[in-house]
């Protein structure tokens, strides 16, 4: 059973109509109806990602991850952390008030600095332990380029690799700008010898990433999450159905 029904979403998101069928058709075809999952959005807010908020492509991302939370959890929301240098915000975006939502909540940030991944990784996981939650956790991680700290972003990644969370990274940019070499390094880390499961994926969005139709989205934003479901709980990371 989907957590929250079409006729709910119809009465307070009816924009997203069309991304909760998409999202739930997708689930269906990765074999992940009726499962539970609290979904998390981490969004860059590094000063290259300007162009992205101002074309609409953050927002788009909000409303599509939205979608498929909805699916997912039954609360309506979805957590929602913004990243530079430091954690610039940690809050949610809501069925019922997602709408020019990521612009309203950038207009109170600061300035657009560096890219901190693992400060980011971890208001994630402190949110998730905070929240008492004991489904898994999918963190859907957007980024145009690597952090500045690669040895804490990788650290945080393997540490992290012991609790009920995938790291689904997305890329916005070059497909082939070597800024995204550590994010295909991160995808690759050995298991077990660096983290006990495999733990995160990576998948470019493009320069253009609205343009990605919703169903290939979707497709790329689970394709990874059964198995890393099937190896956790085989690990005992997470309880077994």
């Amino acid at each position: 059973m989907v957590a929250i029904t079409l006729k709910k979403v119809e009465e307070s998101a009816p924009a997203l109509v069309d991304l909760y069928k998409s999202a739930g058709a997708s689930l269906a075809r990765h074999g992940l109806e009726g499962q539970r999952v609290a979904v998390y959005l981490v969004v860059d807010y590094s000063g290259s990602m300007r162009p992205y908020y101002q074309d609409g492509s953050v927002q788009a991302l909000a409303d599509r991850v939205l979608g498929l939370s909805a699916h997912l959890d039954d609360d309506g929301r979805v957590p929602v952390v913004f990243f530079s240098t430091d954690v610039d915000a940690v809050t949610d975006i809501a069925l019922a008030d997602h709408h020019g939502r990521v612009d309203r909540i950038v207009a109170g940030l600061g300035h657009m600095g560096k890219t901190s991944y693992h400060l980011a990784m971890d208001a994630v996981i402190d949110h998730y332990l905070d929240s008492g939650s004991t489904a898994p956790a999918l963190v859907v991680f957007q980024t145009d380029g690597g952090p500045i700290n690669k040895l804490a972003a990788e650290r945080y990644l393997c540490k992290a690799a012991e609790l009920p969370l995938f790291w689904q990274f997305i890329g916005f940019g070059d497909p082939e700008s070597r800024q995204f070499d550590f994010l295909r390094k991160l995808d690759e880390l050995a298991v077990p010898a660096r983290r006990v499961v495999d733990n995160a994926g990576f998948f470019h969005a493009g320069s253009q990433p609205g343009r990605m139709s919703e169903a290939e989205l979707y497709d790329r934003l689970v394709a990874e999450f059964p198995q890393w479901l099937a190896a956790a709980r085989a690990r005992g990371i997470l309880r077994a159905d």
